[in-house]
């Protein structure tokens, strides 16, 4: 009996291809977004809009994926966002942020004026 080596990663990399998404968005951390993503609610669809501060980026082939921090009602909100996910119409980039750090999480411990970020000049 002659065993064959089946090499798994070329396998999951094609069906992964299938499922990526063609947005030519450059997300960075520490942007503003605006991100528009269907809900279902029974049988209704609807048009959710969120919007914040990327705290956290994840690079991961099919598993791509962002953070949004925001403030509701003095209390901070986190959401993670899957780039690929079929639910999200688009993301729309408000404000470039110019950062020093890869992860902004230190931003979770401030208050107020504390958590403005620099506008990012081109």
């Amino acid at each position: 009996m002659i065993k064959q080596k089946v090499n798994y990663n070329n396998i999951v990399k094609k069906i992964e291809e299938q499922h990526i998404q063609d947005k030519k968005i450059k997300i960075d951390v520490g942007d503003t977004v605006k991100i528009r993503k269907v809900i279902q609610e029974g049988n209704k669809e609807r048009i959710q809009l969120s919007d914040g501060v990327v705290i956290c980026k994840k690079n991961n082939n099919l598993n791509k994926s962002i953070t949004i921090r925001k403030i509701i009602q003095n209390v901070g909100v986190e959401r993670i966002y899957l780039i690929n996910s079929p639910q999200i119409i688009n993301i729309e980039i408000i404000r470039r942020s110019k950062i020093r750090r890869s992860k902004l999480y230190y931003l979770r411990t401030r208050s107020g004026k504390a958590t403005r970020l620099k506008q990012k000049i081109k």
